[in-house]
């Protein structure tokens, strides 16, 4: 698991290359949104931390659609990269943080203010309430400081005290894992 996340946050990115494996992959109809994303990333590059998780959670969360990994990859599980996220245009709540997450590292956010977070979601359903396993992402501004949530759930970012829907379980990063 953390090695997964390691190479996809220390990797180097080469737009020509990403292009070419888009097109092989996926066809030329999503060079468009690939391209919006990488220029997105430099955009961010310049600003501050705040100005980071802002851009690239609204880019995230107004391009990429929601679906099951059954429906995308036919798959009870999977986690896509971010190319693979940006080809299929939609993934489930794993394949949001995890293009944020690498898109954030790739804007210069240091690993150790990231972390993917396992949660229980709770979600008002018309049979009422349900808990759900989810995953989001949070931004510390410092080790002890409270986080900021990314969410797919909620287009906001939101410190973790205002989602009381959510129970974390467990988090980490390319670094470690945090009970």
């Amino acid at each position: 698991l953390l090695v997964f996340v390691a190479i996809i946050a220390k990797a180097a990115f080469d737009p020509a290359m990403l292009q070419q494996q888009m097109i092989a992959r996926f066809g030329p109809g999503r060079v468009a949104l690939l391209k919006d994303w990488l220029q997105t990333i430099e955009v961010a590059k310049s600003q501050n931390d705040e100005g980071k998780l802002k851009r690239i959670n609204d880019f995230v969360n107004r391009n990429i659609l929601f679906d099951t990994d059954i429906s995308v990859w036919q798959k009870s599980d999977y986690w896509a990269t971010p190319l693979e996220t940006i080809g299929q245009g939609s993934g489930d709540c794993e394949d949001f943080a995890i293009i944020k997450y690498v898109s954030l590292r790739m804007a210069g956010v240091p690993d150790s203010k990231l972390r993917l977070i396992y949660v229980k979601a709770r979600l008002d359903t018309v049979s009422g309430p349900q808990q759900q396993a989810h995953m989001v992402l949070a931004y510390y501004l410092k080790p002890d400081a409270e986080p900021q949530i990314l969410d797919n759930l909620d287009i906001h970012i939101r410190p973790a005290s205002r989602r009381a829907d959510l129970q974390p379980v467990f988090s980490f990063n390319s670094e470690a894992i945090f009970a």
